[in-house]
């Protein structure tokens, strides 16, 4: 059963590996808009298109609440291990990954009106 989930987690890596150069941004920070449409679609294709959880856990600002914006940022940065969770740090700035670790904590990318609702 952990073989597929492995499988996808090292296909997912190879996907994001190679995707690297395309990633980055010209001047290496991005935009608020290019990280909304990253969670939104990278990490919304494990954690949920409403990132209220999938293969991943919930990325609502309740749960998040509950590691704060630090651990937030170390997940997003060196990934975890033995999970589907890649790191993240050779493809973001570290001012990338803290502004969606405070994105996160604040709801910013559950809707278009930066809503921190949480949905049922």
């Amino acid at each position: 059963m952990r073989k597929p989930v492995i499988v996808i987690a090292g296909a997912l890596a190879l996907l994001i590996a190679c995707a690297s150069p395309f990633v980055r941004a010209v001047d290496d920070n991005h935009s608020a808009a290019q990280l909304r449409n990253l969670v939104r679609q990278d990490c919304g294709s494990c954690h949920g298109l409403t990132l209220q959880g999938g293969l991943g856990p919930s990325l609502r600002p309740q749960p998040m609440q509950a590691l704060g914006v630090d651990a937030i940022r170390l997940i997003i940065a060196d990934g975890k291990p033995d999970t589907a969770m890649p790191p993240w740090r050779d493809l973001l700035t570290e001012q990338d990954i803290r502004q969606i670790a405070q994105g996160l904590l604040s709801g910013a990318y559950i809707s278009d009106n930066h809503s921190t609702q949480e949905s049922p």
